[in-house]
């Protein structure tokens, strides 16, 4: 209990300066949005279109798993020994990027491919042309299961993002390693605190646009 108290004490006391909470939520913040867009850039073209032709897809889904089976500490770890470990925030990026393309790819294409046959055939009946039906028909019934492949990589990088402290960039996991350095189990419990209501905020935020998704679909 006393241990929740010191952490409560940390948290309403250390929010400005360099090493403030708000300066390091920004971080954070930057962090797991530039590597959400880079990674919905990259997965989402390939599993719309994969999805769309029915051709591929299982393949590039397979692989893209094989990146959930590599922990992405030991990604960063390697990614340091390379030349992009000059890149200053590089080797993190890129890890987290790696680590966010396996559930926009599968989601994006597994949602493509359960749009209904019926509606599909529909309008291929109707004269659509195939980009037609992928933006006017298929890409609106299938935005739910995008929208959950983002949710998913968007918590995903929220909580994984804390790395980037571990290779010297900021972000809320500066808190929690500047913790363990001071041995402070406050400062490293508020930090940890920080991440998870920071995810689960995030969480709330997807949950609310796929419960408007449908309706957007439907119409």
């Amino acid at each position: 209990m006393k241990t929740l108290t010191d952490a409560w004490d940390w948290l309403t006391a250390h929010w400005a300066g360099d090493d403030g909470i708000w300066h390091r939520l920004t971080q954070h913040l930057v962090l797991t949005v530039v590597c959400l867009v880079i990674s919905c850039l990259i997965a989402l073209p390939v599993g719309l279109v994969l999805g769309h032709l029915g051709k591929g897809g299982a393949l590039a889904v397979n692989i893209s798993n094989v990146g959930r089976a590599v922990p992405t500490f030991a990604v960063l770890v390697l990614l340091l020994l390379t030349p992009i470990g000059k890149w200053g925030e590089g080797p993190t990026v890129v890890a987290l990027v790696l680590f966010a393309v396996p559930p926009l790819l599968t989601n994006a294409y597994v949602g493509m491919r359960e749009v209904d046959r019926d509606v599909v055939r529909a309008a291929r009946g109707m004269g659509m042309t195939g980009r037609q039906m992928l933006w006017r028909v298929e890409v609106p019934l299938a935005t739910p299961m995008i929208l959950n492949g983002v949710r998913i990589a968007a918590v995903q990088l929220v909580a994984t993002a804390t790395i980037a402290a571990l290779a010297g960039g900021g972000g809320l996991g500066r808190i929690i390693t500047a913790g363990f350095n001071l041995a402070s189990t406050p400062q490293v419990v508020a930090g940890a605190v920080l991440v998870a209501v920071f995810a689960l905020l995030v969480e709330g935020l997807f949950e609310t646009a796929e419960r408007l998704a449908p309706k957007r679909g439907s119409r």
